[in-house]
């Protein structure tokens, strides 16, 4: 844990934090550390954010952690319980970094600024405050009022996007909504009537990551039959499934494909049919909002959608979306079903290849 380098972090959904040099400067590759190590609880923490704790002692880290699963124990007290007996001594002394602030309330574990109190820790340095209203600064103000000194808004920005998922959560109350598509040089997203292969293989390990770390993953009903999607994770086999969703509002999707073979939670978008289901429920939405407000009720934060084509417009058209990524390989279809037009409103936050592939991630400009 000695000798941490600043240098550039790709957090799990795709963004970069890089070392920048200002008055805070010294903070940052501790900061990057904790983003770090967030990111390892990607996929198993939700609805709550994604937190990495460090003590660092006179520039040398004596404790680490992250909030590992959803239910046990936070970042902050995984990181105290990490430090060495020979080092306890020094936590006092210390300086303990999370990306955000200590939770402040009783949920399914007690208070962290409790912990930090008790510690008698010296100098708390946070990126972003908690937007959670049972938070919302309250554990910055008990921990000044005890003569702690703290320190917000190192890199805020990246801490922001890092857990945008969270606070998206928070704000609207509603699943964070990123759309994906994968589409051929010449802009096309396969052939018609026929699935299509479009993605380098190591470019679908990528996916299958992202599959992992979201609630949920969305089809069209036509993607449902023609490609007979599995919408699990078995490129990224260290990773847990996403609840899968698909409209079948005729009913004829196969009672013999992938997506109706009750493996995984699954929720049909349709009327009820005849079957042994015990992991599949049937809903009768009314429009993407009530299929949000469904979502939201089960605590499912964030939604993949990733087709098909008219499902992807249907979601764009709408305004229910937050992010969206494409995957564009270098064969050329000809003709076909065409990709999306991009809106207008966007932000390109990220361009990376991987192996044949650009990988382009856009977020809805404000």
């Amino acid at each position: 844990m000695e000798g941490i380098q600043a240098t550039p972090l790709r957090d799990t959904f795709g963004a970069e934090t890089f070392y920048k040099p200002g008055a805070m400067h010294n903070h940052y590759p501790f900061m990057q550390r904790c983003f770090a190590l967030a990111c390892h609880g990607a996929g198993h923490v939700s609805p709550n954010p994604l937190v990495g704790a460090v003590l660092v002692h006179e520039g040398r880290i004596i404790g680490e952690g992250w909030h590992r699963k959803y239910g046990e124990a936070h970042a902050e007290i995984n990181a105290l319980a990490s430090v060495k007996p020979k080092d306890r001594s020094l936590i006092p002394f210390s300086t303990l970094y999370c990306n955000l602030e200590p939770c402040f309330h009783h949920g399914r574990t007690p208070p962290c600024v409790d912990a930090v109190l008790r510690e008698k820790i010296k100098t708390v340095v946070i990126a972003n405050t908690d937007p959670n209203p049972l938070v919302a600064g309250q554990s910055v103000a008990k921990m000044r009022a005890a003569g702690i000194e703290v320190v917000t808004g190192v890199l805020e920005k990246e801490g922001m996007w890092l857990n945008r998922v969270f606070f998206h959560w928070i704000s609207q109350k509603r699943p964070y909504v990123v759309l994906k598509w994968a589409q051929s040089r010449d802009g096309f997203l396969g052939r018609v009537g026929e699935r299509t292969p479009i993605s380098d293989p190591a470019s679908q390990r990528l996916v299958h990551r992202w599959r992992s770390v979201l609630d949920a993953i969305l089809v069209g009903s036509t993607t449902a039959m023609v490609d007979n999607p599995r919408l699990d994770t078995r490129f990224w086999p260290e990773g847990r499934a996403p609840m899968r969703l698909f409209y079948d509002r005729n009913g004829l999707v196969p009672l013999s494909h992938h997506l109706l073979d009750d493996s995984v939670e699954t929720r049909v978008l349709g009327a009820s049919r005849q079957g042994h289901f015990s992991k599949t429920a049937f809903w009768e939405i009314s429009s993407l909002e009530n299929l949000l407000e469904h979502l939201a009720a089960e605590k499912r934060t964030s939604l993949l959608v990733e087709g098909g084509a008219k499902t992807l417009l249907q979601w764009l058209d709408s305004g229910f979306w937050d992010e969206i990524r494409i995957v564009e390989n270098e064969q050329r279809l000809g003709s076909g079903v065409r990709a999306p037009v991009l809106p207008s409103n966007l932000e390109d936050v990220d361009r990376c290849t991987i192996g044949k592939d650009s990988v382009t991630t856009f977020k809805k400009s404000v």
